[in-house]
């Protein structure tokens, strides 16, 4: 008799074994009935839904189930941080108005598009591409070419590749014009207040150049760094920020121990890829970001992260 069969013949799993048995099952009925949607319904109940500490009203949600359709003119701020692999892609929704800042690279400008349609969005206010490194502006020319745009943002600072070029062609095609902002810019996406924070005109180092946004709505913050580095960050007097997105994907060169205590932020987010070549997040950063007890959410480990951040009653 073998160790898994009883005195009556019929047989015990152990929990590991049964785990195998019912995944195998559940492949075998996606793949006979070749469901994406099934799969989605399988998927949808590993999403994660979570309060953070101290951020009344607000909600941090994982998972692909987090990109669907809203009501988009609801006053319920958004904030979508598209899992896009070793690049940046935000988008920002609340009151009727919208802001994209980054679209990735040049392979995720479809899957940008899509999310885009999919949440309800059919104009974008406002398209800022914060630097010209093609993890971040790689997917623009797709947005721009297949969506309606307001106001443009990038820096000055322009590069010759092929990738800067595609964005130029499908501005020139929407008959638009890039507006490069200055430092202490203001502007509201619906009912949130934005602010540049930073910016430079340094073609030696693109990075630098990042376009840097603040946004306050209900009283929570966030601050939005593209690729900004330690260069930036002593420029100025930082205001506490409840949520930022990680300066460099998590790079050792962003995120100074004087500018995290400055801002003392309650969430971070950090995008970066799977098993990616430069190590994001690096190590030491990481330890610089426990220091400060914050709930840490990355897409490589939660895939698209959404804040969902409703108004105080």
């Amino acid at each position: 008799m073998s160790n898994n069969q009883n005195k009556n013949g019929s047989f015990n799993l152990d929990n590991k074994t049964l785990k195998t048995v019912l995944s195998i099952i559940v492949l075998l009925i996606v793949a006979f009935f070749g469901g994406d949607s099934l799969l989605n319904a399988f998927t949808a109940h590993s999403q994660e839904i979570s309060n953070i500490d101290g951020l009344d009203n607000l909600t941090v949600q994982t998972g692909s189930a987090s990109i669907s359709k809203i009501d988009v003119n609801e006053d319920v701020l958004k904030v979508y941080y598209f899992d896009v692999g070793q690049a940046d892609s935000i988008l920002i929704v609340n009151n009727g108005e919208s802001m994209l800042i980054d679209a990735g690279n040049n392979d995720d400008g479809d899957l940008v598009v899509k999310n885009i349609k999919k949440i309800g969005i059919d104009k974008l206010t406002y398209v800022v591409g914060t630097h010209p490194h093609e993890d971040h502006i790689g997917g623009l020319d797709n947005v721009i070419n297949e969506i309606d745009v307001g106001t443009i943002f990038m820096p000055k600072t322009t590069t010759n590749t092929k990738t800067y070029e595609d964005v130029l062609d499908a501005i020139s095609n929407k008959k638009k014009k890039i507006k490069v902002p200055k430092i202490g810019d203001k502007f509201t996406v619906g009912n949130a207040e934005c602010e540049v924070m930073s910016i430079q005109d340094n073609s030696q180092d693109l990075n630098a150049c990042s376009i840097v946004i603040r946004m306050e709505y209900n009283g929570i913050s966030y601050l939005f760094t593209g690729d900004a580095e330690k260069g930036n960050e002593p420029a100025r007097s930082w205001p506490q920020t409840d949520v930022l997105k990680a300066g460099h994907h998590g790079s050792r060169t962003s995120s100074s121990q004087k500018f995290l205590e400055q801002i003392n932020p309650k969430l971070i987010i950090i995008s970066c890829g799977k098993n990616n070549d430069y190590g994001h997040p690096h190590q030491e950063t990481m330890n610089r970001y426990e220091k400060l007890n914050a709930k840490i959410y990355r897409t490589d480990e939660s895939g698209d992260i959404l804040i969902t951040q409703t108004p105080k009653q």
